[in-house]
């Protein structure tokens, strides 16, 4: 199950998309308004709000996606649609669940107040990461299918709006294009005639870069909004692991040497390494025993002359 968290819309906005424009939309539940009629839904949600008129962005607008093919009853998506506001800390205050069933996934639209019933705001800080934090919790809790990466061919692009679209078509070119680049240099070659331009974010006035982003057309997106694995640390990492697999690619090539008696011997660059590595050590493991049995002949031949001087002082 997925987490997604819209901002910026009006209750008007978005009641009006979740129930009007899709044909395949039913409502399973609400509180604090008058589910029934759409306009006095919006009135309902809009009053409450002119509590707090100062607080702007008071309609939330979660979006929870199950896996394709995964079909929970009713009673359990209002339940986890219950848990997962609660879990966000939106509680005491107007909200209304709005099920669609009009792409390949079963998703879920949760509209509710920001304002709660007692005219107090709901803080919205870092919403869309505890979001994701609450559906990761309840798709283990609910024994769900985890959506660990997108799905891109059940990716449905018509019905996708404008910017999740390019935000899509980037990601597809970035996990096209990543297998085969060596480094950002390379990935940039790559990417740009498709048109998405690599923008960097530089640590304070410094040439350290600490952030990457992707343009295309007039949509810029986060490589970690695309995708974690595209933020700037986990991409040097990816370029890392991959210079690591072409070196041992190289030390694991195929050479030949001939052996008298025994023909033709096949064995990789490492195993030669090995080899060579063994036959240092033995050379330095045999200098060493030398100087050990070098150093008890001295040592056995110092104390007999230090004998024949005893003898000597004794006689004189």
């Amino acid at each position: 199950m997925i987490s997604k968290i819209c901002t910026g819309h009006s209750f008007y906005g978005s009641i009006r998309y979740v129930c009007q424009e899709k044909k395949k939309a039913e409502i399973l539940g609400f509180e604090g308004v008058r589910g029934y009629n759409q306009k006095l839904m919006v009135q309902d949600f809009e009053r409450q709000h002119g509590l707090r008129p100062e607080k702007k962005q008071a309609c939330f607008h979660g979006i929870l996606s199950f896996y394709p093919g995964e079909r929970p009853s009713d009673g359990k998506i209002l339940e986890i649609a219950r848990k997962y506001l609660a879990g966000l800390n939106i509680r005491n205050t107007q909200y209304v669940f709005v099920k669609h069933t009009d792409k390949a996934h079963l998703h879920l639209h949760l509209i509710a107040n920001m304002v709660d019933n007692t005219g107090r705001t709901i803080s919205d800080r870092w919403i869309a990461l505890r979001g994701k934090k609450q559906a990761q919790k309840l798709t283990l809790e609910y024994k769900l299918t985890q959506s660990l990466s997108k799905h891109l061919s059940r990716t449905e692009y018509q019905n996708l709006r404008e910017p999740e679209k390019y935000q899509y078509k980037i990601y597809a070119a970035v996990k096209h294009h990543l297998r085969d680049s060596r480094s950002m240099d390379q990935l940039q070659e790559r990417l740009q005639p498709l048109g998405i331009e690599i923008q960097y974010k530089y640590k304070g006035h410094t040439e350290e870069k600490q952030g990457i982003s992707f343009r295309l057309g007039e949509y810029c997106f986060k490589g970690s909004k695309i995708d974690r694995q595209f933020s700037f640390a986990n991409l040097q990492k990816t370029f890392s692991m991959t210079e690591k697999q072409v070196l041992a690619r190289k030390l694991d090539i195929k050479t030949t040497k001939y052996v008298p008696g025994s023909g033709p011997v096949f064995y990789s660059e490492s195993q030669r390494f090995g080899k060579e590595v063994s036959y240092q050590m033995h050379k330095i493991l045999d200098i060493l025993l030398r100087q050990e049995e070098d150093y008890e002949q001295m040592s056995y031949e110092l104390s007999q002359e230090a004998k024949r001087r005893r003898r000597r002082h004794l006689n004189e």
